[in-house]
């Protein structure tokens, strides 16, 4: 494998929305097939990090570091070990897809929402690639602006005020996160923004951060991916964003955004500031269970299917948060393995919920009922994804949730407890919505001629289908990758709480 291919998975999607800038007279056609060659290319060059990906290995793999601005200690290093590897490999999947799936939605400024996409993909590919806390920052910014063109310009009645909100909740947490990683570079020493250098001084003791810096340092990155998760209270912008989002928009967002805060908690929060992840874990595990359960209660009275999908994310990433705070190997191997099932599944029901706004152009429950007769195959498809979102054994959700209740039992049983109510929950929702959109009789009689899944739509799907059964049934080809780097993680965890307590 070339040494900068991650440079070059990262930064190729980019240079194809370049191209697309120069593309001022070409067709629809000649855009959109720019843009999905591009998207499929880079899912081509990330392919072998996973076969290449060597498991006994706990630090970072296909790293590149050069100097960026000395000056100031600033450097363009990258990298990816378990916690980060599937992390880009979805984004690298579900970017074609959703790309795939804009196909003949999209009919206004079609060269200027490809190029947002593809500025999108090298933004999500970048946070979950840098090791530099600058080189971070720039990347989780880069990702911001994209998306809120793609949901104030091609989302619905509402969707400035979404964007706005959006925009606004993101950014706020930013600036706190920017503020802690100045804050952190100056304690350092003002010597580099380099993670690993920085956590090898945290582990070596030439850094020690007393407990209230600890804590206010820790507080400001978490807050920052708080908002991004979203945990709750902190939740209320993801509906609005999702519902006025295009489809493929409301699949990147769910699949691969609200992660990026899951994943800076593990990677930053819990190995640089120990102590105070330890004294504030209660807190934020009661945050995560009452996400779990009230997701799930408000998901349950939804009349839009969209909506209801979305606060079915604050409940599952309720979970992702409940099986990081567990800290232990378990709740963190199903917090990660969440996270992808989350993106997988999730990711396929927008999709499959923008397929019917397409055909009906409304997502009110009430007006479907009997679309197995007209629609099998989306049926199908939707049956198996539904049981997947509610962690059907064979199925991807159940390994995520299994593992994330075993470590939160070993933890703190009655948050186990509590979060096993929001299992059920998201059963009665999910599955009381599939039986009012799909069975009975078919009362709408503009439902009675509707369209069966193109070939387009089959394609789309297909491979989400295929990730759904694979991760239910071969659990081990994902854990096994992920297994040493989050060992690794808590022993960061374990050994800088001993040399903050020494």
């Amino acid at each position: 494998m070339p040494h900068s291919i991650l440079t070059l998975i990262t930064f190729l999607p980019v240079a194809g929305a370049a191209l697309l800038l120069f593309m001022r007279s070409a067709s629809r056609g000649a855009i959109r097939n720019v843009a999905l060659g591009t998207s499929l290319v880079t899912l081509l060059l990330s392919l072998p990090l996973f076969s290449k990906f060597d498991v006994s290995n706990p630090g970072m793999q296909f790293e590149e570091s050069v100097g960026w601005i000395p000056s100031l200690g600033i450097q363009y290093h990258v990298g990816i070990d378990g916690i980060s590897l599937f992390l880009v490999l979805l984004t690298t999947i579900l970017t074609p897809i959703a790309i795939l799936s804009s196909w003949d939605s999209i009919e206004k400024r079609v060269r200027e929402y490809y190029l947002f996409m593809l500025m999108l993909e090298t933004g999500m590919i970048g946070v979950f690639v840098a090791l530099d806390l600058f080189l971070f920052y720039v990347f989780w910014e880069v990702m911001l602006v994209p998306m809120y063109f793609l949901i104030g310009v091609w989302g619905g009645q509402q969707r400035i005020y979404a964007a706005v909100k959006f925009f606004l909740y993101t950014m706020v947490g930013s600036v706190l996160m920017l503020v802690a990683i100045i804050a952190l570079y100056f304690l350092n020493g003002a010597t580099t923004f380099d993670f690993p250098a920085i956590l090898a001084n945290l582990q070596s003791g030439n850094l020690l951060l007393n407990q209230t810096q600890q804590y206010w340092l820790f507080l400001a990155f978490f807050f920052a991916f708080a908002i991004k998760v979203p945990l709750f209270p902190l939740h209320t912008w993801l509906p609005d964003a999702h519902v006025e989002a295009p489809t493929a928009g409301s699949v990147i967002l769910a699949g691969v955004l609200l992660k990026m805060g899951t994943y800076g908690i593990v990677r930053f929060c819990l190995p640089m500031f120990p102590e105070a992840t330890r004294e504030l874990t209660p807190f934020i595990s009661v945050l995560a269970v009452v996400g779990i359960v009230y997701g799930a209660l408000v998901a349950m009275v939804q009349t839009d299917i969209k909506k209801l999908v979305s606060y079915s994310s604050v409940s599952h990433l309720g979970f992702v948060v409940l099986g990081i705070f567990a800290l232990n190997q378990q709740g963190l191997q199903g917090a990660m393995y969440q996270m992808l099932n989350h993106g997988i599944s999730t990711g396929a029901l927008f999709l499959l919920v923008g397929m019917i706004y397409e055909r009906r152009h409304t997502r009110l429950i009430d007006e479907f009922g009997g679309l197995a007769d007209p629609l099998p195959a989306f049926s199908t498809i939707f049956l198996i994804v539904t049981l997947s979102s509610i962690g059907l054994p064979l199925l991807n959700g159940f390994v995520g949730e299994f593992l994330i209740l075993l470590g939160a039992f070993e933890t703190n049983r009655t948050f186990a407890v509590v979060a096993t109510s929001g299992v059920i929950l998201s059963a009665v929702y999910m599955l009381w919505m599939y039986q009012r959109v799909i069975f009975g009789e078919v009362t709408n009689p503009k439902n009675k001629k509707l369209p069966d899944l193109n070939l387009r739509e089959k394609v789309v799907l297909l491979p989400l289908v295929v990730l759904i059964f694979w991760m239910g049934i071969y659990s081990q080809s994902f854990l096994r990758r992920m297994d040493t780097s989050i060992s690794q993680v808590l022993q960061h965890f374990k050994s800088s709480a001993v040399v903050v307590k020494n």
